[in-house]
């Protein structure tokens, strides 16, 4: 029998950690082997983070143009065609991909575009069928992403339905789309079809949208969506969907009352569920949870040595940046300088207009901690800048604590708020005191200015 094809490294998926880690790995010297089912750039660049803001660039583009008159500008009327939007959206994706394909070429990284699954190991060697063909690798590393979780709800079987992973296949414009959750791919989609032009109806269990923040800011999240028209059905359960004339019926239950919605389309957004389960983990051994989620330590490591973790399926945060740091974390960890872990300052926005930029401990979770703190908020409709581009909406949130004046956590629900989060980002990366961004000098007018008035009432120095 013809020896395995043998290699230093083998990543699984091309995700956001695994395209520049083989690539960082190479160029060392290693022999590495990519392999990927499906397409390069993992789900934010095939239909996720580069798509969905191409579409809702799109989005504001139309948004503004039907409020122009407020800025004096006389637009007649706003033809949206959802085919163009669409196509932008794919072809902007396309470009990203591309290039990223382009980069594999040079032979190190071998790109194998094929399933890969472990089968077995012999000794410290792991043996790993790629599509038809069997290889050894002395190293392993699972970058494999999630996909829609589809939750159990009668007939939904039988219906089709939209999701994150194949809403760039609708090429005509929805008439009334029903969205299941209140997480943020449901409420960026959300916002995306009704300024499209379509009716959109949010159905989400909990009692509130974003029901991950702080109270406030949730509800003046759904505020801003509601008054753009899009209608929400909170502290709601599905109980089962059907195909209709019209498309599809929801059937619901609200406070013991039964409820039924008609739609055109059916849009699930109900989480993500991690692509571990035909991966051939248990033949080496690798600890997953019920949920799927690879066990690691904060080295990315597993349970088993030479198998490491990336990205959505090692728990944690679920971000393209956060997954795109593990592949900074597994470099040092597999070439010897292991100073980053995950132990991390990671933020996070939410896409809509406005933008929710977050980061550290929000107001909720700073009271629970028992630590002393101050909260100190500053509205937007104060801000100058704000006003002038007619995006005073929202506000900004800053967690200071009392002793140190150190920046513990910031919220910033406002017109470019995932842009203006980094300045507290940087600044809790620096461990300096919010009296730094206090006392500094920002051009005025801007938005910045905000994230500045938002520390202003800081004492104690």
């Amino acid at each position: 029998m013809a020896p395995l094809q043998r290699y230093d490294v083998l990543v699984i998926g091309a995700g956001q950690a695994g395209v520049p880690l083989a690539h960082a790995l190479a160029s060392q010297g290693r022999q590495v082997a990519l392999a990927e089912r499906k397409q390069v750039g993992g789900s934010c660049v095939n239909f996720g983070c580069t798509p969905t803001k191409a579409a809702l660039a799109s989005a504001r583009l139309a948004h503004d143009a039907r409020r122009a008159s407020e800025f004096g500008v006389r637009i007649p009327s706003v033809d949206v065609d959802f085919a163009a939007v669409i196509d932008r959206a794919r072809r902007i994706a396309a470009e990203s991909r591309a290039g990223l394909e382009k980069g594999l070429q040079s032979g190190n990284p071998r790109w194998m575009r094929a399933h890969a699954r472990l089968a077995g190991r012999d000794g410290k060697t792991f043996r790993v069928t790629v599509g038809g063909e069997e290889l050894a690798a002395g190293e392993v590393v699972l970058d494999t992403g999630t996909r829609t979780r589809v939750p159990k709800i009668e007939g939904i079987a039988g219906v089709p339905f939209l999701h994150a992973g194949n809403w760039l296949d609708l090429q005509e414009r929805p008439e009334h789309v029903i969205v299941l959750g209140g997480g943020v791919i449901a409420l960026e989609m959300s916002q995306f079809y009704r300024r499209m032009g379509s009716r959109v109806t949010v159905i989400e269990r909990s009692a509130r949208i974003a029901k991950q923040e702080d109270q406030d800011v949730s509800a003046a999240l759904q505020a801003a969506l509601a008054a753009e028209g899009i209608a929400f059905r909170l502290q709601t359960t599905t109980e089962s969907v059907a195909r209709s004339e019209t498309g599809v019926t929801v059937h619901m239950r609200r406070a013991g009352t039964a409820e039924a919605v008609q739609g055109s389309h059916l849009f699930v957004a109900t989480g993500r569920k991690p692509n571990t389960d035909d991966l051939g983990l248990e033949t080496v051994g690798v600890v997953v949870s019920a949920d799927g989620i690879v066990t690691a330590d904060e080295r990315l490591s597993t349970n088993v040595p030479g198998i490491w973790v990336a990205g959505d399926i090692r728990g944690g945060p679920q971000f393209t940046h956060s997954s795109w740091d593990d592949y900074r974390i597994l470099l040092g960890q597999m070439t010897g300088r292991g100073h980053r872990t995950t132990r991390r300052i990671i933020p996070y926005a939410i896409f809509t207009d406005p933008e929710l930029g977050r980061v550290g401990l929000d107001e909720q979770q700073a009271q629970r901690s028992g630590r002393d703190v101050d909260v100190h908020r500053f509205e937007m409709a104060r801000n100058g800048r704000a006003r002038e581009r007619g995006s005073a909406a929202g506000f900004i949130k800053v967690i200071v604590e009392k002793g140190s004046r150190l920046i513990l956590g910031a919220t910033a629900l406002a017109d470019q708020g995932a842009e203006m989060i980094h300045l507290y980002v940087d600044l809790m990366n620096a461990g300096a005191p919010a009296r730094v961004l206090r006392d500094a000098i920002h051009v005025h007018p801007t938005l910045a200015e905000a994230a500045q008035s938002a520390v202003a009432g800081v004492t104690g120095d």
